[in-house]
């Protein structure tokens, strides 16, 4: 009996683990095939990223590919149609539905051609426009006069334009050709895994799509190599052209300043010699005779050193006619004093793109923050100021200063030199019988807790500013006046802000103080009122009581009501 029981233990603990076993390996079962849907799912994340990128509107390579593959794609149905049309002209007594058919191809043959008509271009350098530089129809300058100088930059600027432009496309094709080498691994990834060829979900089994990528992967590559050594031969053309009219622009400055230096010295000389005919011939008249020959000799030296200095040929005889344009500087005045001022401001640097003006035109104040100082204006972008809160009601605007306005209108700077801070003030009334001594401690106590760090910070400028300014009184700390109007007790809290950003520290302090004084019983904000005596000496609440006799009114500040609202 013993034993029977034995063999009955034994083959029950032997199912038990069986049972385990069983269950143990389809957890691992279960695991594996998570983890094989999970891989399908983040390779199928991957490969819409990619797709995703790949279709941005501003791809133009793909843009220039898709067209370059249509038209062989048209090229290759045109030519089996043609291929069909000829076995159906072949047939002798064809069909209707022969006939049906041979009309259709005709027509799909015509449409045909006329898509590979206009699809040309890109039958051999789809990417001609990415991978050349532009056309130059300019020549290149030859710098022989100060007055080309300014031609010679503007086409250096133009050769560094042209070089950045073609750079960014060979980063971007760069960009492309790795996305594709991604999206082909991938591919073959989910080949690898035995998945549906259809899992793509669109037109396309995986071996189309890795057909079609294999395909784009091996004409972008291709053209990325080309690239590679169209860059190289442009860039080096662009460093031996700018090297060059460096050169000639160094040469042209060198011999403008001799040219002036010698001018100078003809009229120095001519100088002299007036005063030594002045000093020892006492005739007025034949003094007046040799100062008119002076000044013509003078005159006439100095046009020749200008003629023999930079007149090579007749037809720069123009540029010398181009000094007596000086009469258009009268009929305009404006733009002259615009770039005037531009010399003014880009020399004296009183303003710089960045710094925070404030421009004061017939009554009309705009506060922004500088983006852009060019020869003829000043371009600020108006931000959300105190002034546009209590006047304007709207900022954002993109406001032109013209540049001579420096001469005639006040245009203050915020953020002149190492500044960056500026004394902001917030004005809270109280009424008479406040505790305003309470009053200025709170308002000091937020300020200092608040505008610490701006304190700190502009104390360190003012002494970055003592080596170029006399400054006397440099205590930025927080200040608070007390004034007595006729409503009540005005109290002034001014302390260190932004000057970029000043009303989110003014609300801020504006907020505390007005949560400090609701917490003050002996503190009341003046504010207009209106209390109304009847004549059996009862105050009402603004409300008229219901009585015979006439009331008073009585408004304004007094012990039992506030003043006027700021």
């Amino acid at each position: 009996m013993r034993r029977l029981i034995f063999v009955f233990v034994v083959l029950f603990l032997g199912a038990i683990y069986l049972y385990a076993e069983e269950q143990n390996l389809s957890k691992v079962g279960d695991m594996d095939v998570a983890a094989t849907l999970l891989s399908q799912n983040q390779i199928l994340l991957q490969l819409k990223t990619i797709n995703r990128s790949l279709n941005q509107q501003n791809n133009l390579w793909m843009k220039k590919y898709a067209n370059y593959k249509s038209y062989y794609d048209v090229t290759m149905e045109l030519v089996s149609t043609k291929e069909r049309l000829d076995a159906l002209k072949k047939i002798i007594k064809p069909s209707i539905q022969q006939q049906s058919e041979l009309s259709i191809l005709q027509r799909r043959e015509e449409t045909l051609t006329k898509q590979k008509m206009l699809l040309a271009e890109y039958r051999e350098s789809p990417f001609k426009e990415l991978m050349q530089p532009a056309e130059d129809t300019t020549e290149v300058p030859h710098i022989t006069n100060p007055i080309l100088i300014l031609q010679g930059f503007s086409y250096i600027k133009q050769l560094r334009q042209e070089l950045d432009r073609l750079s960014n496309n060979y980063n971007s094709l760069a960009v492309l050709v790795d996305e594709l080498e991604k999206k082909e691994k991938l591919l073959k990834a989910l080949v690898d895994m035995g998945v549906d060829k259809n899992i793509l979900g669109n037109n396309h089994t995986l071996e189309e799509e890795i057909s079609l990528t294999e395909h784009a992967l091996t004409e972008l590559e291709t053209a990325y190599s080309v690239f590679n050594t169209t860059l190289d031969l442009y860039r080096k053309k662009v460093e031996d052209l700018t090297a060059v009219l460096t050169a000639d622009i160094k040469k042209q400055f060198i011999q403008g300043g001799i040219v002036g230096i010698v001018i100078l010295i003809s009229i120095f000389i001519a100088f002299l010699m007036k005063m030594v005919i002045r000093k020892y011939i006492r005739d007025n008249e034949r003094i007046y005779t040799m100062s008119k020959l002076i000044n013509f000799v003078n005159i006439t030296i100095i046009i020749f050193i200008l003629l023999f200095a930079y007149l090579e040929n007749v037809t720069y005889l123009v540029t010398v006619l181009g000094f007596a344009s000086a009469g258009l500087a009268i009929a305009m005045k404006d733009l002259f004093m615009s770039v005037l001022g531009w010399i003014v401001i880009v020399a004296g640097g009183s303003i710089h793109v960045g710094d925070r003006i404030r421009v004061v035109k017939d009554g009309a104040t705009f506060i922004g923050d500088v983006l852009d100082i060019s020869m003829l204006r000043i371009t600020i972008h108006e931000g959300i100021t105190l002034l546009t809160y209590s006047e304007h009601r709207r900022a954002g605007r993109i406001i032109f200063i013209p540049n001579n306005y420096i001469f005639t209108t006040m245009i203050a700077n915020y953020t002149h030199g190492s500044m960056k801070t500026v004394w902001d003030g917030i004005d809270v009334t109280i009424t008479f019988d406040s505790n305003h001594r309470k009053m200025v401690q709170i308002c000091m106590d937020i300020a200092k807790h608040y505008a610490k760090g701006y304190t700190d910070i502009t104390r360190k400028q003012l002494n970055l500013l003592r080596d170029r300014y006399s400054l006397r009184n440099t205590n930025v700390e927080p200040k608070v006046f007390t004034m007595l109007e006729s409503n009540g007790i005005r109290v002034s809290l001014w302390y260190q802000t932004n000057a970029y950003a000043a009303l989110p520290l003014r609300s801020t302090i504006s907020g505390e103080i007005i949560d400090a004084i609701n917490r003050e019983e002996d503190i009341t904000i003046a504010y207009p009122t209106t209390t109304v005596h009847s004549s059996n000496g009862e105050k009402g609440d603004g409300n008229i009581p219901s009585i015979q006799t006439t009331p008073t009114y009585q408004t304004g500040a007094s012990s039992t009501h506030s003043g006027e609202l700021l």
